[in-house]
């Protein structure tokens, strides 16, 4: 391991320094290790005050003084809630008081907590691989099934359940308590009421926002960001220009001809007159799917296999540019965007209006109206949709046009190379995730997206260890707990709209981006880049599949995914559940080298 840690209680006998390239080591008032790991300077903020000890790891911009402070305030376990409320940045935070030790994550999944029993202790860390390595645990072949089964798109908690044998995940809105030995996970957190309008809401956005960005600009140099032309990553650049006026933007070349990023990107180039710009041609670039073989790291199997190569190159060329640093606008689609399972509370609460929204829907997207009413009148609990999830596995795919009103993102379907036995194994899995299910929040629309920043922001933390390869810190600041729970806290149905892309990003960036931006009312395609990537790519992925691990174990079938990959295919959904299938494929091939080497 590069980067990470371990917390371990005071007496645990366990070693794992040999874990780390370079370990460094936090004592408790023993001596004895409590954290073990590697760490950037920058990413360690340690407080004490009386008997408590606070220790913050990842980005915070707190001081010592200021984390010292606000240590006094913690009596015991039931005050670090408040603490952690009070913190900038995004970081795991370790917290030791008279009644025990606590850690906690991000309240979106970028930063998790998993946890086993080592030599009988109860021991913590931020990756589930470290502890695999200390405990010797293999491939949980019931979540990796699921996984599988589910193309990748099954929610969390399941979703982000550690594909480590006896390895647990802690959720996202819980914190780990270890003490006396035990170690139990308490919820924390809960999603703030939508309550605020966009004129309030607004400028609360546009401050959390301003001061992620600043955090991690100021007096910064080596600063470098995406300008793609969407009002995501242009947003943070003219923030960004604010305190580091002579950044490095980039971004890459549209294969796609319909594609009209780069308008808007020059144009918000142009305004940035002390920056840098870099625009690297597609002729320049890995295709997608490059190098179908390579691994991204063996916590779990990476999301995003097809720019796995081009992510690798692009931090290459940035830390050859003198980038050390790089903001990236990645969580803002599933922060922002359009959700629409507000529609549910809203239509009871506020029919005219829920109805105006729905026909704008139906306008937008060609929802079909009896299937729409249908889902709009359904009173299901989160247990009864998992527990629909289970009995539908194999059910034909919902219509194109389906709309998105339930508790998850989408229905859920098995692609047609998993075997019998994983279908059967997946929902067992998924009729256990029902019996201890519960909403992320009491609106049926503020838990969708939360379900959608969870399913994403594992992929990020690990999408930010190749920049960390590379020398370049990635930063992604619409993922601070502090932004999140700004945008949380405004109404559903200002937010999220038919007639207007972003809202309520555009309302706080309002003095930020430029107009043209700020009004665009389109989104850019990489449909083409895809298609193209995949035939440049095919017989990589056909001679990776034609000896494929999963297909030995008795997940899929080998012949199938071969006869999918050769079959034309009318819309991209597929190539996204390929996409999947080879991330899973190259973490079981690494997760099993890694079991024969120990």
């Amino acid at each position: 391991m590069s980067t990470g840690f371990v917390v371990l209680p005071d007496g645990c006998p366990t070693d794992p320094t040999w874990v780390y390239d370079s370990p460094q080591v936090v004592t408790h008032p023993s001596g004895r290790p409590w954290l073990v790991g590697q760490w950037g300077s920058d990413e360690m903020v340690r407080a004490e005050a009386g008997s408590v000890r606070v220790v913050v790891i990842g980005h915070c911009p707190v001081t010592t003084a200021r984390l010292t402070r606000l240590a006094g305030h913690v009596r015991s376990q039931s005050d670090v809630g408040a603490l952690a409320g009070q913190l900038p940045g995004s970081c795991h935070l370790i917290v030791a008081s008279p009644d025990g030790t606590s850690v906690r994550g991000a309240i979106t999944g970028l930063r998790q907590v998993f946890h086993t029993r080592v030599d009988g202790h109860a021991v913590a860390s931020d990756r589930p691989d470290t502890l695999a390595l200390l405990t010797g645990a293999g491939v949980d072949e019931g979540v990796l099934a699921t996984r599988l089964a589910t193309g990748g798109l099954v929610p969390a908690p399941l979703g982000t359940a550690s594909v480590w044998s006896g390895i647990s995940a802690v959720p996202d809105d819980h914190c780990l308590v270890m003490a006396e030995g035990r170690a139990r996970e308490v919820r924390w957190w809960q999603a703030p009421e939508p309550e605020l309008g966009l004129e309030e809401g607004a400028p609360t956005v546009h401050a959390a926002l301003s001061d992620a960005v600043r955090g991690r600009t100021s007096g910064r140099h080596g600063l470098s960001a995406d300008l793609s032309g969407g009002m995501d990553s242009t947003a943070l650049c003219f923030l960004a220009a604010q305190s580091a006026p002579e950044l490095l933007t980039f971004r890459w070349r549209e294969a796609d001809l319909g594609n009209d990023d780069a308008e808007f990107a020059t144009h918000s180039a142009a305004l940035l007159q002390q920056a840098s710009h870099m625009v690297v041609d597609q002729r320049e670039l890995p295709a997608l799917f490059a190098h179908p073989a390579d691994l991204a790291d063996t916590e779990q199997p990476y999301l995003f296999t097809r720019t796995l190569a081009r992510m690798k190159h692009t931090a290459g060329l940035l830390a050859g540019r003198g980038s050390r640093a790089h903001l990236a606008g990645h969580g803002a689609d599933e922060l922002f965007g359009r959700l629409p399972g507000y529609l549910h509370r809203l239509s009871r609460r506020h029919p005219a209006l829920a109805l105006r929204h729905l026909r704008g829907y139906q306008a937008l997207n060609r929802w079909p109206l009896r299937e729409t009413l249908a889902e709009l009148s359904r009173a299901d609990s989160v247990r009864d949709w998992w527990r629909d999830q289970a009995d539908s596995l194999t059910d034909p795919a919902p219509a194109p046009r389906h709309p998105p009103l339930g508790w998850g993102l989408m229905p859920l379907r098995a692609p047609a190379w998993v075997t019998g036995d994983s279908v059967d194994v997946a929902r067992s899995e998924l009729r256990k995730a029902a019996d201890a299910a519960h909403p992320f929040a009491a609106d049926r629309g503020q838990h969708q997206f939360l379900v959608a920043l969870r399913a994403t922001a594992p992929a990020y933390r690990q999408f930010a260890r190749l920049f960390d390869t590379a020398g370049i810190r990635l930063h992604l600041p619409y993922l601070d707990d502090r932004v999140v729970e700004a945008a949380l806290a405004v109404r559903m149905h200002d937010r999220c709209t038919p007639w207007e892309y972003k809202p309520l990003l555009a309302s706080a960036m309002r003095d930020i981006l430029p107009e043209r931006v700020r009004a665009r009312t389109t989104k850019g395609s990489f449909d083409e880049d895809l298609r193209t990537g995949l035939n440049r790519s095919l017989d990589g992925l056909l001679e990776l599949f034609a000896d494929s691990e999963l297909a030995k174990a008795g997940l899929i079938s080998a012949d199938v995914v071969r006869a999918q990959l050769l079959t034309p295919q009318a819309d991209l959904t597929r190539k996204f559940a390929i996409e999947h299938l080879l991330g899973c494929e190259t973490w079981f091939r690494a997760a099993r080298r890694l079991a024969h080497e120990r």
